[in-house]
């Protein structure tokens, strides 16, 4: 087989070669590093590429596993991460100017769990500015452009981590989610990305955008991968008081794809209400595909829903200019004009609408609890709208003009707020283009959307389909 290939394998194919040492996780490796370097002009996914740390540590998952000692499913597998999560003595730029040289001097959380899994890390991609933003258009370090279409977005903030493994570039990935930044660039570039429940996985050695909003989660090629890294990087831990001190469950045990009586809520009113066509026809194609397969459908009303959007607005520009507060008094300069704009607009809100928003968010919390009293999951789009052009401020919605952020973190606050798990799988293409159906569910429940994601994917909506540069690369 061509190495390039392994490059194009999920984590599920490639666990069990190396594991019967079919292949080396150095081959795996080194793969991996060249799609990396050699889509770097056209996608531009990293920040930094390590290939010698890279290929050091592939040597000795190599030699483990080779002593008989196999650590499990993400043995050897390469890894780009996002470049706002700590890794001791690595540089850490959060995509910004103001952090372009700072080095942590311990891992984040998440990190040691991956290294204690055996991973081997090709690097840090990149990111909207301080994960604040959505189209990963980085004034810093150029924009990250979408696999499918270069000049379309990939979505952000976690736009490197969406772009690269579309472009083969990294075989998994961490993402982080505030406002769907795991689950906009998993729609947009055709993977699938987990917002698992606040306080599944420690953010401990992970910068900041909302402390109540942040999640760091899977950004994986399937739905088993996604199953497969939350049960490495789930689970309580004292130096993060938002953990929550609750069994790690076996996701990928859960993962069977049996849906038959799963109970799927449809809300009519927000998540299909001024949908692209495209997009709307695609998800509930892909619930059809559900009910094919023994699922019912009832519709569910979450009237706090109608707030949720200023909700989620007063509380990340809040809290995410109370973080950048000093350098937006000492150097504004030095942060992105669409960055500075959004932390400048959150020192408006007062004290007043902070906590009101957290009414409206203790609301929203009570009307999903009641939602899943009589459905076991929702499903809606991930995205109202196919992504934007790189530097458009404006999505397209059925031939109208839409503000790009109101739109594409229309269908993503929702579950921030609440803290929900929500997963975005693929569910077939419009205009040429990846759309992602999103399945939302009750509080420390991933093994049941994961499950109900999996049997969408079983139905092979992408068709084997993979982006043109692929060939060029």
């Amino acid at each position: 087989m061509l190495s390039k290939e392994w490059a194009s394998k999920s984590v599920e194919e490639l666990a069990p070669l190396i594991k019967d040492r079919t292949i080396s996780p150095v081959e795996v490796t080194k793969a991996v590093l060249d799609q990396a370097e050699a889509t770097q002009k056209t996608v531009n996914s990293y920040i930094n590429i390590y290939r010698e740390d890279a290929l050091e540590e592939a040597e000795k998952a190599e030699t483990e596993i080779n002593n008989g000692v196999y650590r499990g499913m993400y043995h050897g597998i390469p890894m780009g991460i996002k470049d706002i999560i700590y890794m001791k003595d690595k540089v850490t730029t959060m995509a910004s100017k103001i952090h372009k040289e700072f080095v942590s001097d311990f891992d984040a959380t998440v990190i040691s769990k991956l290294r204690e899994a055996g991973v081997v890390f090709t690097g840090k991609v990149s990111l909207h500015e301080y994960a604040w933003g959505i189209t990963n258009n980085n004034p810093h370090y150029g924009p990250v452009k979408n696999p499918w279409n270069p000049d379309k977005i990939p979505g952000g903030s976690s736009g490197g981590s969406g772009a690269a493994l579309a472009a083969d570039a990294t075989i998994a990935s961490l993402g982080t989610d505030t406002a769907g930044s795991i689950r906009i660039p998993s729609s947009a570039c055709g993977t699938v990305g987990l917002k698992q429940t606040f306080g599944r996985v420690s953010k401990y050695g992970v910068y900041p955008l909302a402390w109540t909003l942040d999640h760091v989660g899977p950004m994986t090629k399937t739905v088993k991968d996604a199953a497969g890294l939350l049960e490495i990087i789930a689970g309580f831990d004292k130096n993060d008081p938002t953990t929550v001190n609750v069994p790690v469950d076996n996701y990928l045990e859960q993962v069977t794809g049996n849906v038959k009586d799963l109970v799927i809520g449809v809300n009519e009113e927000y998540f299909f209400n001024r949908v692209d066509s495209g997009i709307e026809k695609l998800v509930r194609d892909g619930i059809q595909k559900l009910v094919d397969q023994g699922a019912k459908v009832q519709e569910v009303k979450i009237p706090a829903l109608q707030y949720a959007e200023w909700a989620e607005l007063i509380t990340s520009l809040s809290e995410a200019s109370a973080i950048h507060h000093s350098d937006l008094q000492t150097r504004p300069q030095d942060f992105g004009n669409d960055i500075r704009m959004l932390f400048e607009m959150g020192e408006l809100p007062s004290a007043v609408d902070y906590l009101q928003a957290q009414q409206v968010r203790r609301q929203l919390k009570q009307d999903f609890q009641k939602a899943f009293e009589q459905v076991d999951i929702l499903i809606a789009p991930t995205l109202p709208v196919p992504p934007n052009d790189i530097g458009d401020d404006f999505a397209d919605l059925n031939g109208e003009k839409v503000d790009v952020i109101d739109n594409i973190i229309r269908f993503m606050g929702p579950e921030n707020l609440t803290g929900l798990p929500a997963l975005s799988v693929p569910c077939g293409f419009s205009k040429g283009l990846p759309v992602g159906m999103q399945f939302i569910g009750p509080a420390f429940k991933e093994g049941r959307i994961l499950n109900a994601g999996y049997a969408l994917e079983s139905t092979n909506p992408m068709q084997g389909r993979k982006p043109e540069i692929l060939e060029k690369a």
